[in-house]
């Protein structure tokens, strides 16, 4: 059974599941009534950061762009331009022994694609949710559903998973940011321009 988390609420993912090694995280939302003329496409991403929350290079942005970190331990399993359809829109595979010592955590955000031109934000997103899965057997293991909390937000950081003590843990953040993808790649120290 998956543990449900809330906003700010954190759990252990490997002190709790022994010898887990791969993970699957999806991520998941649903549209409002919206008659602006244009589709929704929201992207999921990953940002693999130190320990001062900022990543190293632009290559530890891993994105549809750019799906497999170095490490071969972050993989984008690919963008969905719609989002149609129940369960997972968009999947990032993790191989928890594999990240670099380096990388401290591993956050998830989501954006709009763009949002200003299309005049879209968080606020016309629902059933917006993160989960952790067990690669091997399929279980789903965590999982955060984000809520009604937004408005004209449009990038969220969802979730993340840091290393504490030698272990992984999972924290639901749900942190919305305006300016959409350049205000979160400066959150992490990207230059996105």
């Amino acid at each position: 059974m998956a543990i449900s988390l809330k906003k700010g609420q954190k759990v252990d993912l490997t002190k709790t599941n022994p010898g887990l090694k791969k993970v699957l995280v999806g991520l998941g939302w649903d549209t409002n009534k919206y008659d602006g003329g244009h589709s929704f496409d929201l992207d999921a991403a990953a940002f693999l950061t130190g320990e001062n929350g900022k990543a190293g290079s632009d290559a530890d942005f891993v994105f549809y762009n750019n799906k497999t970190h170095a490490s071969e331990s972050v993989i984008h399993m690919g963008d969905s331009l719609t989002g149609e359809g129940a369960g997972d829109d968009e999947q990032v595979i993790v191989e928890l022994d594999k990240v670099p010592a380096e990388i401290q955590k591993i956050s998830f955000t989501v954006t709009i694609h763009e949002a200003a031109e299309r005049s879209q934000n968080f606020g016309q997103v629902s059933n917006a949710f993160i989960r952790v899965v067990n690669e091997a057997s399929n279980e789903e293991l965590i999982r955060y559903d984000l809520g009604e909390d937004f408005s004209i937000e449009t990038a969220i950081v969802v979730a993340e998973l840091y290393r504490h003590s030698g272990e992984w843990k999972f924290n639901a953040v749900g942190s919305g940011f305006e300016g959409g993808l350049a205000a979160l790649c400066k959150n992490f120290g990207i230059d996105a321009g």
